[in-house]
């Protein structure tokens, strides 16, 4: 029964050289630094999708850039897609008042706001990606730590038996149990090191591929001109409109042969109505 009581974890620490308890320490280091790690990365994640989403849902619903460009100039930026936005219409408007002053600014317009996104992109990717390398080396290296604890907790171990002369069982099972020890600390560090990053990396895959879509969204409406005149879209939108029911009548113009396009009679009263319905598509289409 005193044997009992003298082996165990504990037992183990009391006999550990300088060599077993650096081990030691060094696993309970990675072991904080992976879960801080962790826990750090994953609330900042969260954050940023809620802020993420806020600032797409204004995004998507406002009448124009400048609204946007507004908003983004009294609001702080708190996450990637705000800050993309706002990058590429400062690069957008840059370029459209001082021209090309500079080699970083040559090329068209195009061409600068496209750096400008992919300079945002990189920061972002760098930004997200900080910490997880560390991460990935203790997930690989802690198994091989631990078990570098084993092998030398066996061998002195091993070695206090044959200077004891005793070779029995219970004299051999309880040294070495005690050394498989450090084999399980090593892997308790690296299994949550290895599936915390799994998680962290296609986290920052979904937001990183969702960013490079913005981004080509947000370099469409600035070299295109789309959603920057909303009072414009509106005031076409209007005009289509107010033409409406003149195709409308046409449509509801019964054709006594049964043909599928609109019946327009003989005379200039016909020719009249198709052209104005060609006209109206042909507004449509512009």
């Amino acid at each position: 029964m005193e044997a009992e009581h003298t082996l165990g974890f504990i037992n183990f620490l009391q006999r550990a050289d300088a060599v077993a308890q650096a081990i030691l320490v060094l696993m309970l280091l990675a072991s904080v630094t992976s879960w801080y790690l962790l826990l750090t990365k994953t609330i900042y994640n969260r954050l940023v999708i809620r802020r993420s989403r806020r600032f797409l849902a204004f995004f998507w619903n406002a009448s124009s850039l400048g609204a946007v460009a507004a908003h983004l100039e009294e609001q702080k930026r708190k996450d990637p897609f705000s800050r993309l936005a706002y990058e590429g219409m400062v690069a957008s408007a840059h370029h459209e008042r001082h021209g090309v002053n500079r080699v970083g600014e040559t090329g068209s317009a195009g061409d600068f706001v496209t750096r400008a996104l992919r300079r945002v992109i990189d920061e972002e990717t760098t930004r997200a990606e900080s910490g997880l390398t560390l991460l990935a080396s203790i997930g690989s290296t802690a198994p091989f730590v631990g078990l570098l604890g084993t092998v030398w907790g066996i061998y002195h171990a091993l070695i206090a038996i044959a200077r004891s002369g005793s070779g029995g069982l219970d004299q051999v099972a309880g040294p070495v149990g005690e050394a498989l020890i450090m084999t399980a600390i090593g892997l308790a560090v690296a299994i949550p090191a290895v599936l915390g990053y799994n998680f962290l990396v296609r986290g920052n895959r979904v937001m990183l591929a969702r960013l490079d879509g913005f981004a080509y969204d947000v370099f469409t409406f600035l070299t295109t001109g789309a959603k920057l005149d909303g009072e414009a879209q509106q005031a076409k939108v209007a005009h289509l409109r107010a033409r409406a029911p003149a195709v409308e009548t046409i449509r509801r113009t019964p054709d006594p042969h049964g043909n599928r396009e609109p019946y327009a009679p003989t005379g200039n009263g016909g020719a009249n109505r198709r052209e104005e319905r060609d006209g109206g598509l042909a507004d449509w289409r512009r």
